[in-house]
């Protein structure tokens, strides 16, 4: 499996508010779906124990999974990446075609900062975040609604679970193919030469042409150390 290189030609890809408002979602789904676990498989529930604990954490969790978005509005380069992540062009179209096909060649799959795929995903995890967050709160709060009410959002919110979990697995098993991809969410920063191959369309920040920029050479080491 390829590794990041120890010194490539980098270009700047996350923000530091990107990266926190990522990472704070993650820990929050995360410990969502685990609690969610914890309370719907019995061998799970009896392992565990204190599902009055279990309950609360989950509630909270759920409760705060908006809050890092919330709270990443104040920065213009979290702004700017969900107006990409907002936006489809012809070459996204492209993408999703050869997506299809099965078409793994970087020509066939034009993309800005984001590919279609990207897109795709973020648009389906916030909507199902906000329908897990509509239904959760009626079953938290009993007096809402009536009951009819509250067991149809008690069947969406369970399998919407079941579908959530999916999709996140999916999304942490293509990071887990492109090392280089994790490498750019943890540090901020990518190979130019990644960034040339997989997002062929972006510009990133002081380029000028349709490429992204140009490898400028690692400094070299400091005389004296090792």
């Amino acid at each position: 499996m390829p590794r990041p290189s120890e010194h490539p030609a980098r270009v700047d890809r996350f923000g530091p508010a990107v990266r926190r408002v990522h990472l704070a979602t993650a820990i929050l789904t995360g410990v969502c779906l685990a609690t969610a676990a914890c309370l719907y498989l019995p061998p799970l529930a009896e392992l565990v124990g204190r599902r009055h604990l279990v309950v609360t954490v989950h509630e909270w969790s759920g409760l705060l999974i908006p809050a890092p978005v919330l709270l990443g509005l104040g920065s213009r380069a979290f702004r700017g990446d969900l107006r990409r992540l907002n936006r489809f062009g012809p070459h996204d179209r492209t993408w999703l075609r050869s997506a299809l096909r099965r078409d793994r060649r970087p020509a066939a799959r034009p993309a800005g900062k984001f590919n279609a795929g990207q897109k795709l995903y973020a648009s389906w995890s916030a909507g199902a975040a906000l329908v897990m967050l509509g239904t959760g709160l009626l079953m938290w709060f009993t007096g809402l609604a009536p009951l009819p009410l509250r067991t149809g959002a008690t069947f969406v919110h369970d399998w919407l679970a079941i579908a959530m979990t999916v999709g996140v697995g999916g999304h942490v098993m293509m990071a887990a193919r492109d090392p280089e991809a994790r490498h750019g969410m943890r540090t901020g920063s990518v190979a130019a030469d990644w960034a040339r191959r997989e997002h062929p369309l972006w510009r990133p920040k002081g380029t000028s042409d349709g490429k992204a920029a140009a490898p400028t050479p690692a400094p070299p080491p400091r005389p004296g150390r090792r």
